[in-house]
């Protein structure tokens, strides 16, 4: 799996991305290897919250693919 991510230099050094894709995940670091990072574990952690409250009936499926 592919995302766009944006990279911003920080006013107070250091900087910060955002994933558009991913409403809310963002992440920051004092150097771009620290910033990589962190966006990777952002990125994981984003897509591994999982629903508590999913409403289903009998004709629902619920499936964990890996992208």
């Amino acid at each position: 799996m592919k995302v766009k991510v944006i990279i911003h230099e920080a006013e107070e050094g250091g900087f910060w991305a955002e994933v558009p894709a991913l409403p809310g995940c963002a992440t920051q670091g004092d150097t771009c290897e620290e910033l990589l990072q962190n966006l990777y574990e952002a990125i994981e952690g984003y897509l591994s919250v999982d629903i508590e409250t999913i409403k289903t009936d009998d004709n629902t499926r619920i499936l964990d693919i890996a992208v």
